[in-house]
């Protein structure tokens, strides 16, 4: 196998058969994808599954293969794998084949975040109800009832806020 071919960077070296233009991409905005990760960690994403997604916002046009982001990262394949197979099934980055390439690239999935939140809109609603029906069970005891009453509250006024977020970013970026 080609040197080309291992990096999975493909298309432009079979197209030109210049080993030298497929040598891996210019990582750039590594610092502050790493800062970003370690912040989403702390806010309760796993660690490896960050990196990669920030890896990937910060990724050159077409994503990175799988060898890409471990070498970007400095990670084995496994790590990388599971990471990617963790973002997958949240749908925050998608995997894509290219003719002519024999690595499939990772991307991160454009409004990922506004399509998260207007996903979990049945949770929110459902989880109110849930609260509801706590609070319909601790009629003698007003501390149970009043906190459960207001959670149920704050899930309603989050679901209306958080929908009429949405609508006003998609407002903004195609207004």
């Amino acid at each position: 196998m080609r040197g080309d071919d291992m990096d999975g960077a493909g298309v432009d070296a079979a197209t030109s058969g210049d080993a030298v233009a497929s040598a891996a991409p210019t990582h750039r905005g590594i610092e502050p994808a790493e800062q970003a990760a370690a912040m989403m960690t702390a806010a309760g994403m796993p660690r490896m599954p960050a990196r990669v997604m920030m890896a990937l916002v910060a990724a050159p046009d077409g994503g990175y293969t799988a060898a890409q982001l471990g070498e970007r990262l400095g990670v084995s394949a496994a790590a990388v794998s599971g990471a990617v197979r963790y973002l997958q099934q949240l749908h925050f980055i998608q995997r894509r084949s290219r003719p002519g390439d024999r690595r499939d690239r990772y991307e991160f999935v454009h409004d990922t975040f506004a399509r998260s939140i207007v996903g979990n809109m049945p949770v929110y609603a459902r989880l109110s109800e849930y609260i509801d029906d706590i609070a319909a069970e601790h009629d003698e005891d007003q501390g149970a009832h009043d906190r459960a009453v207001e959670l149920a509250e704050f899930f309603r006024f989050l679901s209306v806020r958080m929908l009429q977020i949405v609508e006003d970013w998609h407002a903004q970026r195609h207004g």
